[in-house]
């Protein structure tokens, strides 16, 4: 069975204060030796976080990262960067830089890519918005941003990945799918993960990213198939984000 790993995106949202806030809390925290906790915070806090976050169970983690490696690209931030600022996972294909920034499956799939090049685990987000789901095409939607990356990566490469389901209609909207209705997707995911092999599908972290928080946590992370959770305005309040990982444990 995989490691729960709890993950908070802090998005645009944070400061050095809230860094070192998280450091303290988790500094003497009361977690699970069996559960892993990670934060991506904005790109200005890498360094610092990455400081304070040292002696803690907590690691260093980017919200997305540029799909070349160095050169002319003002405002980008490449995985070496991220590397040597200290962090070990990037988001990939969150359904804001979806949505938002215009980054299709080829975009995704080159940033996993990207990622992979310099040793950070990319966690590759999936999800299908309202209407996708009310138009019976949630599994087709997911399913189809799964093999777009899986299909093109070596088999060795598919294991360094995280998996992120998060519903778009329950991003940020209070709204969040029911347990069963997350379990049904994460079954799914888990499947579909088979064709690559077994071993792959029964080792793979598959986190759930929709709303999660302290008062339904504890009934998301008991499902067979759900592996932790991308957490995202509940993680930037401590003692919120803290109960989710007690949760995990």
């Amino acid at each position: 069975m995989p490691t729960p790993l709890i993950a908070g995106n802090w998005k645009m949202n944070g400061s050095r204060a809230l860094v070192e806030e998280f450091a303290q809390a988790f500094r003497d925290a009361d977690l699970s030796p069996g559960v892993e906790v990670a934060l991506m915070v904005p790109f200005p806090y890498l360094e610092a976080a990455g400081r304070a976050f040292a002696g803690t169970p907590v690691a260093l983690g980017a919200q997305t990262l540029s799909d070349q490696p160095a050169g002319a690209f003002t405002g980008e931030v490449s995985g070496e960067m991220l590397d040597d600022c200290g962090a070990r996972l990037v988001l990939v294909g969150h359904s804001e830089r979806r949505t938002l920034f215009g980054e299709d499956d080829a975009a995704v799939l080159a940033r996993v890519k990207a990622a992979l090049a310099v040793g950070l685990t990319p966690v590759l987000c999936l999800g299908e918005t309202l209407e996708e789901r009310d138009d019976g095409r949630t599994e087709a939607v997911v399913l189809g941003q799964l093999e777009a990356v899986f299909d093109a990566l070596a088999p060795d490469e598919r294991g360094r990945l995280v998996i992120a389901y998060e519903p778009v209609w329950a991003i940020g909207t209070g709204r969040t799918a029911t347990p069963e209705q997350a379990q049904a997707v994460h079954a799914a995911i888990r499947e579909r993960l088979g064709r690559y092999g077994d071993a792959l599908a029964a080792g793979m972290q598959v986190l759930y990213g929709g709303s999660m928080k302290a008062a339904n946590a504890a009934e998301l992370l008991a499902q067979p198939d759900i592996d932790g959770g991308l957490v995202g305005g509940a993680s930037l309040k401590v003692d919120e984000f803290l109960a989710i990982c007690q949760s995990a444990g």
